[in-house]
């Protein structure tokens, strides 16, 4: 299997969860089973596959075994779903789905490692001469990626020790909880912001101010190591807490600067604006529960997850997903941009109209948002598969 076809095998396991992920909220399942979903299932799924993809040729390298992958997938796949049952149900034995999902992550992380063998800062950055003006900025990027990995690998194995299969690690405490911020704000969200600074500026045209870029990766590669040493405690997960809202603001004050700058307007490009929005607000909740301003009641810890999960990562994962697959390659009736936007502007809708219901405490509005958030899912879903089916 080739690493692109490995690539889409990961991105349509990653969507179809994004898809399960939409209609399990506005089914009202728990939040751990949804923070499974939404990261463990729809955000890693396609991090892993779009990683196996770009991130050997941003270090000029390719990837090493792309069959390795192959044999990884079902484990993520599988051990996602098993994972979410356990939440939902407390079964002991679905438990086990935590180690399984775990596992395969560990062989996709080592597997990515493998290839970058060599070149594990990432100074050899493959830019070519007619990009020569990018290569400060892609270093910095290509830095951040070992320890976005290192990230995943530590939220996975904090995922297996919440379900009791592994031993916490000594530093750590907070169960599956920590496990979700070292994937997510760790392992995904640094990934994003390594990426994104490779790929929008050439998406988009344009040079993102070079100070910025420094600040956002530094205090994205420092804030989910805080967060996790002291989850909901004192002085450390404040400081996190602040330095993610650092990064988070700046990434999006960058990528609104990009796309000011560029004379391209893509639906795909303008979900990411999207999405920082989301961010924006979702790092702002998550800041006020660590300073005490606002109390982390259920429902608004519930609007903190999705605004960062689905509006945050989620619309971001899927602009870049319309800029790899655009939706006028698929050969099925609807395939063009109309339904790309009407699919962006249902989850970025949704999303936003449900986190405002559940801040609320309206529980109809929360829903409304999150039936909207459903139909935006399938969209993307048909966009997306239409795109891979022309592609066989």
């Amino acid at each position: 299997m080739s690493a692109s076809r490995g690539s889409r095998w990961f991105v349509s396991v990653g969507v179809a969860y994004l898809v399960a992920f939409q209609v399990a909220t506005a089914a009202g399942a728990g939040r751990t089973t949804l923070a499974v979903l939404g990261v463990h299932g729809f955000v890693v799924h396609v991090l892993l596959g779009k990683a196996q993809a770009l991130v050997p040729t941003y270090f000029d390298r390719n990837l090493a075994a792309p069959w390795i992958a192959r044999a990884a997938l079902p484990l993520t796949a599988v051990g996602g779903a098993v994972t979410a049952g356990w939440l939902a149900t407390g079964s002991s034995v679905l438990a086990h789905g935590a180690s399984v999902w775990a596992l395969g992550v560990a062989v996709v992380v080592g597997l990515l490692l493998a290839s970058l063998r060599g070149n594990l800062t990432g100074r050899e950055t493959g830019t070519g001469d007619h990009n020569a003006h990018r290569r400060r900025v892609d270093r910095a990027a290509n830095a951040a990626v070992p320890v976005a990995l290192a990230y995943l690998a530590a939220g996975a194995y904090q995922t297996a020790a919440a379900a009791g299969t592994l031993v916490p690690l000594p530093a750590l405490a907070g169960g599956l909880p920590v496990g979700v911020h070292l994937v997510a704000a760790g392992g995904a969200l640094l990934a994003l912001f390594a990426v994104g600074f490779r790929l929008f500026p050439r998406f988009l045209v344009a040079t993102p101010p070079r100070p910025l870029v420094a600040v956002v990766l530094l205090a994205g590669a420092l804030a989910p190591a805080l967060l996790a040493a002291d989850f909901y405690g004192g002085a450390l997960f404040r400081a996190g807490a602040a330095l993610e809202a650092v990064a988070v603001v700046g990434f999006a004050v960058a990528y609104a600067v990009l796309h000011a700058r560029s004379d391209r307007s893509r639906v795909g490009l303008r979900a990411v604006l999207a999405a920082v929005a989301s961010g924006v607000v979702g790092v702002g909740l998550g800041v006020a529960f660590a300073t005490g301003a606002l109390a982390p009641t259920a429902g608004r810890v519930l609007a903190h997850l999705r605004l960062n999960v689905l509006g945050l990562l989620g619309l971001a994962v899927v602009g870049a997903l319309y800029q790899f697959y655009p939706p006028s390659v698929g050969r099925l009736p609807g395939c063009d941009d109309r339904l790309a936007l009407a699919s962006v502007t249902a989850l970025a809708v949704g999303v936003w109209v449900e986190a405002a219901g559940r801040l609320a405490g309206s529980a109809l509005v929360a829903t409304g948002g999150a039936a909207l958030g459903v139909a935006g899912a399938l969209a993307v879903a048909y966009l997306v598969g239409a795109a891979f089916l022309s592609r066989t």
